[in-house]
């Protein structure tokens, strides 16, 4: 290797290896080896993953993909034909739709695409650090707005961040880690007066009162990104997709690289949505649980939980959030800790587990914070 060739080979890995990137919590083996449990005792509420599909319902589905699919050759017609099933459940025509593997994919596909040096992204603050992570990954800038008490936007201070050189908004609704949709009529103005890209994330838009698809019709500037990691129970698939208007939707699906999303999740997902009954069903069940997990949080003294319009809980203790934490992860308990947002000092997520979950949960909070 030449002189030149390692300098700027050293130059490259030092700039990469010094990217912020989204880092993996521990596995459930691991935690159970450090706090001397069974990996049957851990229950994993710290990402946001749909239980309430039952397995004994979900596997026959995967079962048939296996059958069906001949995972020797390439895909032929998978994508179309989930198109065209998304299509249906969407509203909107197949042209407007755009596969990726998991709509964190595809968001960095958009920033990849859209956006160059010298130009920036901006959203509101605190929002889904992945965007970030992406943002900052391709050498883009990257400006936040921090959200009002109430989880609402900032809308002077947003405008107000918008310059010529500002050509993607981000918008996460329900937003992660707040849980909170955001107003429709807010959303609307912001795509209405912003000079470039918007991309609205309903990565759990199937808990969510509305959805701003229906607006791809109204404005070429909007992507909407959504995913069947959530409501419909294959986050291990990675599979997910981009709405908008059939000029972006055509630019998003063209890549140098051929087949970008695989047989087997482009087939579940077709199961899925051909079985649409399983993902509202379980969704009804989550959100009625949903219900009962705010009350019985805000009913433990020094626990104040926020109202959510996604499958996860964002709370705010009066002790310590990292000492909340490493008393709910010694007992098996795995939930997000998230620290100060906004004024909030000791904010934690926990995922709306299943009824048995949130009931360990619950009386692991209950025992700690009435000491």
């Amino acid at each position: 290797m030449s002189t030149d060739c390692k300098k700027w080979l050293g130059k490259k890995l030092e700039r990469l290896q010094g990217s912020e990137i989204y880092n993996a919590e521990k596995t459930n083996a691991e935690i159970a080896q450090q706090y001397g449990l069974k990996v049957s005792d851990i229950v994993k509420l710290n990402y946001n993953e749909n239980l309430y599909s039952p397995r004994e319902k979900v596997v026959p589905l995967l079962k048939e993909v296996a059958e069906e699919c001949d995972f020797r050759i390439y895909p032929q017609n998978e994508e179309a034909r989930l198109k065209e099933k998304i299509s249906e459940y969407m509203q909107v025509p197949a042209e407007c739709i755009a596969m990726g593997n998991s709509s964190d994919e595809v968001m960095e596909r958009v920033i990849r695409i859209f956006l160059e040096k010298g130009e920036a992204a901006v959203t509101f603050a605190p929002t889904f650090s992945v965007f970030k992570y992406c943002v900052k990954y391709h050498g883009v800038e990257y400006v936040q707005v921090p959200l009002l008490d109430d989880f609402g936007i900032d809308m002077a201070g947003m405008r107000k961040a918008f310059t010529p050189n500002t050509r993607l908004l981000y918008l996460c609704s329900p937003n992660n880690p707040t849980a909170g949709q955001l107003r429709s009529r807010e959303v609307e103005a912001l795509i209405e007066e912003f000079s470039g890209i918007v991309l609205v994330d309903e990565a759990y838009g199937e808990y969510a009162d509305y959805s701003v698809v229906p607006l791809i019709k109204k404005y070429e500037n909007l992507i909407v990104l959504r995913t069947f990691s959530k409501a419909f129970s294959l986050a291990g698939l990675r599979l997910g997709y981009a709405v908008a208007c059939p000029v972006l939707a055509k630019v998003l699906d063209k890549s140098p690289a051929p087949y970008p999303v695989n047989v087997v999740s482009l087939s579940m997902g077709r199961k899925m949505l051909e079985n649409i009954g399983l993902m509202r069903e379980s969704v009804g069940a989550l959100k009625a649980e949903r219900g009962k997990l705010i009350n019985a949080l805000n009913e433990i003294k020094g626990i104040g939980a926020f109202d959510s319009k996604a499958n996860f809980v964002l709370f705010n203790t009066t002790k310590p959030y990292a000492e909340v934490y490493e008393v709910a992860l010694s007992q098996g308990l795995v939930i997000k800790k998230l620290g100060k947002l906004l004024k909030y000092e000791n904010c934690l997520r926990t995922t709306v587990g299943l009824p048995e979950m949130n009931a360990k949960l619950l009386k692991a909070l209950c025992e700690y914070m009435g000491d």
